[in-house]
């Protein structure tokens, strides 16, 4: 684990600083004391040693597996989350559910017909059309960019399967998704709109195995969805590599999934009681659904893992000032369903900050904040306490994520503990998102910084609104 080398003088006078911000708790248990810097340094390093969240990833990955959003599947993780929450010592431990539309994955298969005939590897995009048990054949026409197929003119496509291949590129903070990912995002909604009869794309990741990335993709209102797919990355190389060739490409596609109609979802809800009712809710978020093609180890037990077992450092420390909030959300992957249901549900809740870790399982390397300048204390007592975890503060506000969207846009303060995304996106939504690809000491380190911005995010005796 890297740290971020300062000056001995200078960490020393952060140290000192901290000490002399931090306020005790308000209220203690019997093993509580005051949280000073000492004492949320103190428990920032035991959580070091943690050995809740792994707990948690392994059995959420092995007794349940993937859990696709509106599923039997997803309800069983509900049941299984909600089970390890009361066992783990958490009060007010509920399961909200709420109805959405259902999307299930059928048979996908692909292959070239002609002019260099072999299989190739693909898988459905959520909410894609299908082919219809027969499949279609139809000549590709290759865009290397979104932003060709965007240049087509309208009714070009007809009969043709449109065919995107952008090479999204590693970065730590994710950056590229954005922009590589609108290929998923809009593309296939694109391609139907100009007449295509089907679209595959070069999968949005930045591994080089023959596994696919799936994820969703959406079509406006009065467009009819198209048969849309991710080609693994090796497959769509070798496509590229067939059109320089020069001969027209034909496709044999076969994709049948299904609308399943309105199915239930829902949100597990556990809490640690805070003392003060008026001083709010710290809610912490990670996302229970995942894809069905791995068992969603990364995305996101991982996640849920984290938040629930940093919240339990706190809850078996003693009572804090604020209520801190478990929100395990259902049907991220498809929309954020839950973390919108939860909102409508909670809005009128006073909701004093929000944070989510949904990007992985790896190291913690920055921190960014969304607080107003009342709470800027805050944000420097838990930027001190992160640094020396090798977490340094970012420059540009938090965000927050997508099942706390709404919150964040209302105004509610928001904490980014940032991960290291470089390999995040070889697993991303792919059959090889699985236990074994966790790092403990990595999330463990995960943990002993939501530990520490816990401590003293629930413990400050200054507001978190700008209201």
């Amino acid at each position: 684990m890297q740290k971020i080398a300062l000056p001995a003088a200078a960490l020393s006078l952060l140290i000192a600083s901290l000490a002399h911000a931090a306020p005790p708790a308000l209220d203690k248990g019997p093993d509580m004391v005051p949280a000073t810097f000492s004492n949320v340094a103190a428990m920032r390093d035991a959580a070091l040693r943690d050995d809740v969240a792994m707990d948690i990833i392994e059995g959420l990955t092995t007794e349940v597996g993937p859990r696709p959003a509106a599923t039997a599947k997803e309800a069983e993780a509900r049941t299984w989350a909600a089970a390890k929450l009361k066992a783990l010592g958490f009060s007010n431990v509920r399961i909200e559910t709420y109805m959405m539309p259902a999307w299930v994955r059928g048979e996908e298969e692909a292959s070239i017909v002609a002019p260099f005939p072999q299989k190739l590897i693909v898988a459905a995009l959520g909410n894609s059309g299908s082919t219809g048990k027969k499949g279609l054949e139809a000549e590709i026409v290759y865009f290397p960019t979104i932003a060709d197929l965007q240049a087509a003119p309208d009714g070009s496509l007809k009969g043709k399967i449109a065919f995107v291949s952008n090479q999204m590129m590693p970065t730590q903070d994710g950056s590229s998704y954005g922009a590589y990912g609108m290929a998923r995002f809009v593309g296939p909604n694109m391609a139907a709109k100009k007449g295509a009869a089907a679209i595959v794309i070069k999968s949005i990741g930045t591994d080089n195995h023959r596994m696919p990335h799936t994820g969703v993709t959406r079509f406006e209102e009065g467009v009819q969805p198209i048969p849309a797919a991710a080609l693994s990355g090796p497959d769509a190389d070798q496509i590229e590599r067939m059109v320089k060739r020069g001969k027209p490409i034909t496709m044999k596609l076969l994709l049948t999934p299904q609308l399943n109609g309105k199915q239930e979802s829902g949100n597990v809800i556990a809490e640690v009681p805070g003392s003060d009712p008026s001083a709010g809710i710290i809610m912490i978020t990670g996302h229970l659904d995942s894809w069905d093609l791995g068992t969603g180890a990364i995305d996101d037990a991982a996640g849920v893992a984290i938040v629930s077992a940093a919240a339990k450092r706190i809850m078996d420390a003693g009572t804090p000032r604020r209520t801190i909030r478990i929100l395990l959300a259902g049907a991220e992957e498809v929309g954020s369903y839950g973390g919108n249901a939860y909102f409508e549900a909670h809005k009128n809740e006073l909701h004093m900050l929000t944070s989510e870790s949904d990007f992985g399982a790896d190291r913690i390397w920055r921190v960014d904040f969304a607080f107003p300048e009342s709470a800027k204390a805050v944000a420097d007592r838990i930027a001190t306490a992160l640094i020396p975890l090798g977490i340094g503060k970012g420059e540009h506000p938090a965000s927050g994520g997508a099942d706390n969207a709404l919150f964040v846009k209302a105004g509610v303060a928001t904490v980014d503990l940032q991960q290291d995304g470089t390999r995040y996106f070889d697993l991303h939504h792919t059959a090889d998102d699985t236990f074994d690809k966790v790092d403990p000491q990595q999330v463990r380190q995960n943990v002993a910084a939501w530990t520490a911005m816990l401590a003293v995010a629930a413990n400050a005796p200054e507001s978190l609104s700008a209201k």
